[in-house]
């Protein structure tokens, strides 16, 4: 058994000048080693961080462009649905004042939304309808218009005052608007009874330089479409934000010069001729949809060339710090 003297040296206080703990050194030392450790993590936060905005960003390209197209492709497979009627329309009963048609310059008023025989029609580059549905302000220069002219899938079953319908049987159909209630719709002459009437569908689509108004900082670009209404007028509804450009081709096949579809910018005759053209013989249609950010990236330099239809945008030569994605589909005319 240790001894009482031995337990007390065992056990002994440190001898005066002797300390315990950390150097000066050691601390310094200590401190430098933490400080890599927490840059090395905000490195790491901030490298996720950034990963995470670019996926945001490309999530927003895709889903913006998808939607847009995606949307223009339903549509444009129903273009030219007449319901039953295969043979050309009738002379159009009354259809009142239709607020905020689009109307090319010079013509009547009642003529484009009345012209159902044409499903497809477009304008390359332009804007034909600045003086109507589409102010100047309201459109992206350089962007094509696209028609879509359509019955509606299902006939009704009960009609609404102010809507345009289309009365359809299997040789003969006529549209028309009563604007008395209740719905008056006009007979054939000297033809059967009408199997359905069908509410007449009518879109415009367009890109515009914003997307709420033309005060909005940064400008959001966006696909929108002036559509048919319920009580006759015409009205802009937004389709997708985020949409920079639009290129349409249209597809005809044309007797005895070559078997194949060709695809052109554009076609004779205008969105109210009741005539026969080259736009009842389109097929096929071409589409092009450059989608973009809606805020630039301060990191990134967009340096692309995107070829769409007869035009070409150039970022080679002015990069900017938004991406961008393009979107192209061929769409097969059911009608």
């Amino acid at each position: 058994m240790p001894s009482s003297k031995s337990t007390f040296a065992r056990w002994a206080p440190l001898q005066p000048g002797k300390q315990a703990g950390f150097t000066l050194i050691e601390m310094m030392i200590s401190i430098t080693i933490g400080l890599g450790i927490l840059a090395g993590l905000v490195g790491v936060l901030a490298a996720n961080s950034s990963n995470s905005r670019t996926n945001d960003r490309s999530s927003e390209l895709m889903t913006n462009g998808r939607y847009a197209l995606n949307t223009m492709k339903q549509e444009l497979r129903q273009a030219g649905f007449r319901g039953y009627t295969w043979a050309d329309p009738m002379t159009p009963g009354a259809l009142g004042a239709l607020t905020n048609e689009c109307l090319e310059t010079g013509a009547t008023a009642g003529s484009f939304v009345s012209n159902i025989r044409q499903g497809i029609w477009g304008a390359n580059n332009s804007n034909p309808f600045s003086a109507s549905c589409i102010p100047d302000t309201s459109f992206s220069d350089g962007n094509d218009v696209l028609v879509v002219r359509r019955l509606a899938a299902i006939p009704a079953t009960t009609l609404q005052t102010n809507t345009v319908y289309f009365h359809s049987s299997y040789s003969v159909g006529q549209i028309f608007r009563s604007t008395a209630s209740p719905v008056t719709a006009p007979a054939f002459p000297d033809s059967p009874t009408p199997l359905a009437t069908f509410a007449v569908e009518t879109y415009v689509y367009y890109i515009s330089p914003f997307t709420v108004s033309a005060t909005e900082d940064p400008l959001i670009p966006a696909l929108y479409r002036v559509a048919l209404q319920s009580d006759g007028s015409m009205d802009r509804e937004l389709v997708a934000s985020g949409i920079e450009h639009m290129q349409i081709q249209y597809g005809e096949v044309i007797p005895g010069v070559q078997p194949t579809t060709q695809f052109f910018d554009t076609l004779t005759g205008s969105s109210t001729t009741t005539a026969s053209s080259q736009w009842d013989s389109v097929n096929s249609v071409r589409i092009w949809l450059l989608a973009r950010n809606e805020t630039a990236e301060p990191s990134y330099a967009n340096t692309n060339i995107y070829a769409m239809g007869d035009q070409v945008y150039d970022f080679s030569a002015a990069p900017d710090g938004f991406r961008r994605q393009l979107f192209t589909t061929v769409v097969q005319l059911r009608n």
